[in-house]
């Protein structure tokens, strides 16, 4: 071989993997989302269109080098499954699932697809991985809180509803079986310390939401916590309903049920964790592994208060409470 022909050879042996690795980063990746809600639930957009923009800020452009896949859980959890069928098969580059319950339906249909949760209550005890600091499987993202809330949820009971005396914390232990696991034990150890009785209420219909709040509101004293359950949110219309009715002072975990009626709201701000969730995506679409990422923590909480509810169930809210609050709906 002439020792021309071996330079040009060698130069385009060189070039070949600079033009493979230009062409595959110029390919336009594939991203699914799993939403754990309705796509009729104003709420469910607005925090996929802060994802949306988070991507953008960071590059990634639907039509031009993205494109995204939203599937939604419809309220339902057959719906979750087969949703979560669909983006598996999809063969997405990463998908992100919004709730325990989406993440939980989509670690049944792959290891191997890069998944960031958001919104997820435990999710060691879910079973999604092995450490917060060290994933170790195919799951990362972005969890919702951790067990001492309870506390804070029931000392901003204790500011607005002094008199309450036994308390209940409903849930749905089919979608937010961590509850029991994880926040329970610090939700007793809360009541005890605050002199109160607590209840656990499962709950799994309309109906037996009715009865328990129903059953709380009989006798002066009683006052609710609504856990932080993708079945909770999706029902939320129907407990404020209640908790009107039989004047029951009740605290929620989104600012989503304060705004609609709710008493009071304290809960990570969703929409920074969403925008935190792209740069995980980003991350990953960039060669990052999710085994090495470990979760993070919410940075920022909200609090909501309803000064109209407030009013309705005849309660004076502390100047302490309308200053700390993000936002009072009056």
């Amino acid at each position: 071989m002439r020792r021309r022909e071996f330079i040009a050879l060698a130069s385009a042996a060189v070039a070949w993997p600079l033009a493979a690795r230009a062409q595959q980063s110029d390919r336009i990746r594939r991203v699914g989302v799993l939403m754990g809600y309705s796509e009729a639930d104003p709420e469910a957009k607005a925090l996929l269109a802060e994802f949306t923009q988070g991507l953008a800020e960071l590059g990634w452009i639907a039509g031009r080098n993205l494109r995204m896949d939203v599937r939604w859980g419809l309220g339902s959890t057959d719906g979750m499954h087969t949703s979560a069928k669909e983006l598996v098969d999809l063969q997405t580059d990463v998908i992100l699932a919004n709730t325990t319950p989406a993440t939980a339906a989509l670690q049944r249909e792959t290891q191997t697809i890069p998944i960031v949760f958001t919104i997820v209550g435990d999710p060691i005890g879910s079973g999604f991985l092995a450490s917060l600091p060290h994933p170790g499987r195919n799951i990362t993202g972005l969890g919702v809180f951790e067990a001492s809330i309870t506390s804070k949820w029931l000392d901003l009971l204790r500011e607005v509803a002094p008199d309450f005396k036994r308390v209940a914390f409903m849930f749905n232990p089919d979608t937010a079986p961590y509850i029991n696991s994880f926040l329970m034990p610090s939700f007793e150890a809360a009541a005890k310390a605050f002199k109160v009785a607590p209840i656990t209420a499962p709950v799994h219909s309309n109906a037996e939401i009715e009865a328990a709040i129903t059953s709380l509101g009989r006798e002066p004293g009683g006052a609710l916590l609504v856990g932080p359950d993708n079945f909770m949110d999706i029902h939320h219309t129907s407990i404020i309903a209640q908790a009107a009715r039989n004047k029951v002072p009740a605290v929620y975990h989104s600012p989503v049920s304060a705004r609609e009626g709710g008493l009071l709201s304290y809960g990570a701000d969703f929409q920074d964790i969403f925008r935190r969730a792209a740069r995980y995506v980003d991350r990953i679409l960039r060669g990052a592994k999710p085994s090495e990422l470990p979760v993070q923590m919410p940075t920022k909480y909200l609090m909501v208060i309803n000064l109209k509810t407030a009013t309705a169930l005849g309660l004076t809210v502390p100047p302490s409470i309308l200053v700390s609050a993000d936002e009072v709906i009056e």
